[in-house]
């Protein structure tokens, strides 16, 4: 009797084994959660390892187990639920659960996902606007992003997720400003951008998640307090970004200008000039404006950019008067739509106390007068012991000459890499050779700014024999 009662159980558990699924809504807005819940009932239930529906990441899953009795038959109930946010229509796939030995499959579930929707008298919103919907590469714009809550509306906590801007730089972003505008309370944020492709550019819809209170029914019939989350999106944004003319990177309206404090200097003192550019454009595309000026040092520090204003000082180091050459800057002005440049005027610098310059004078050494003598008369020696008398005097003179220039010898070479000054001078008439001129910069660099770099022997040994440096 025992054994047919416990046979006639388990086959009322296998009758009321099954699977089955649904979702607390099939049509969304963009960006709000859908619950999937897994209705399981069965004594051995396996779960199903769900990491992803409809191409979304599970954000969140929850369980519950239930018993039930019906006529005398103890049977439980699973449900598993799992939250995810599609981003577009999808179906939701059949899953495969093993409920006590026997696989079942779940149905497919079709979701509908709509772009999101945002009315007039909301309580919450964002707006996206921007100053231009047509630009070139390079032109800076500014993007305003409004965030408006009603007055009096309740909100416990807030998550934001600024608008996605693939494709612009980003400048610049204002600190948040709060006003009152026909009953809201109003939050505004602007962006300095820059388009870096051609072609539609596509701002994304900025989001913010809102807390606010509510109420759920209990197990019990109760009412209990909770928190309910609610996405507010923003409009979305096409510029046309077109390409600059060819040749220039430069788009915008500038003005430049160059200051320095005097135009005299004694020999080898340092003179600072600030060169200033402002205005409204690509500054940082702008590269340095350090000048190429024969046998004078120039060096430039990092370009420096506030706002709408860019600075670089320069700085010349000289032994004779020179001159700053015009510096110019060529870029499309966005107001005329042509291609227009603007220089600075060139400035002669006054050199005081300096070094007269050496004329390079070349002397040729005369041929030696070789006297054919005639002999007068016959004179009776030892014509052998003549001529090697004549060798050992003439290897003694050779030798003293020798010894007499060694050491001069050495004191120009010694003077030649050992000091910097005159190697630089040396080093000067081959600059345009790449080796040649990083020597002379770390020359310039170690004489005029106190630096300690050390040149590479090999390269400066390599240099001298190649131009025949002594």
């Amino acid at each position: 009797m025992r054994k047919f009662l416990w046979l006639f159980l388990v086959t009322l558990q296998t009758l009321f084994a099954g699977v089955s699924s649904s979702v607390d809504t099939q049509s969304i807005e963009e960006g709000e959660l859908v619950t999937y819940s897994l209705h399981i009932t069965g004594e051995s239930v396996k779960r199903p390892e769900i990491t992803t529906i409809c191409g979304s990441d599970i954000i969140s899953t929850s369980s519950q187990t239930n018993m039930q009795i019906i006529n005398g038959a103890v049977s439980k109930n699973y449900t598993l639920s799992y939250k995810f946010a599609p981003q577009k229509n999808c179906k939701i796939e059949s899953f495969e659960v093993e409920v006590d030995g026997k696989k079942e499959r779940t149905k497919e579930i079709e979701i509908s996902v709509k772009a999101p929707s945002q009315t007039k008298d909301a309580n919450f919103m964002l707006l996206l606007q921007s100053d231009k919907k047509e630009l070139y590469v390079g032109e800076a714009f500014e993007l305003t992003l409004l965030f408006k809550q009603k007055n009096g509306s309740d909100a416990i906590d807030s998550k934001f997720t600024p608008p996605s801007m693939d494709g612009f730089w980003v400048r610049e972003e204002s600190k948040p400003q709060k006003y009152q505008e026909e009953g809201y309370t109003v939050t505004k944020v602007i962006y300095t951008l820059l388009p870096q492709r051609i072609g539609v550019q596509k701002i994304g819809r900025a989001k913010i998640q809102i807390a606010s209170r509510d109420t759920k029914i209990d197990g019990f019939g109760g009412w209990n307090p909770t928190i309910k989350w609610k996405n507010y999106f923003s409009n979305e944004l096409d510029l046309n970004v077109k390409p600059l003319p060819a040749g220039v990177a430069l788009v915008g309206d500038f003005t430049i200008t160059l200051s320095l404090d005097k135009v005299e200097v004694n020999a080898n003192e340092p003179l600072d000039v600030t060169v200033v550019v402002s205005g409204s454009g690509n500054l940082e595309d702008i590269e340095s404006f350090k000048p190429h000026i024969p046998n004078v040092a120039v060096f430039d520090e990092k370009i420096a950019i506030e706002g709408k204003k860019l600075s670089q000082k320069l700085t010349f180091v000289a032994e004779h008067d020179f001159a700053i050459p015009p510096l110019k800057l060529t870029y499309f002005d966005i107001n005329s739509k042509e291609i227009k440049t603007i220089t600075t005027k060139e400035i002669a610098i006054k050199v005081k106390n300096q070094k007269p310059k050496e004329e390079l004078t070349i002397k040729k050494e005369e041929e030696p007068k070789v006297e054919v003598m005639t002999p007068i008369s016959q004179v009776k020696s030892d014509t052998t012991t003549l001529f090697f008398v004549f060798l050992g005097g003439l290897a003694i003179g050779v030798a003293l000459m020798m010894l007499k220039k060694l050491p001069q010898l050495k004191k120009a070479k010694k003077s030649s890499i050992k000091n910097p000054k005159e190697l630089l001078t040396k080093l000067m008439a081959y600059k345009e050779d790449a080796e040649v001129k990083r020597l002379i910069e770390i020359l310039e660099k170690n004489i005029y700014t106190n630096d300690k770099a050390e040149l590479d022997k090999k390269t400066l040994k390599e240099v001298l024999k190649k131009y025949e440096i002594d």
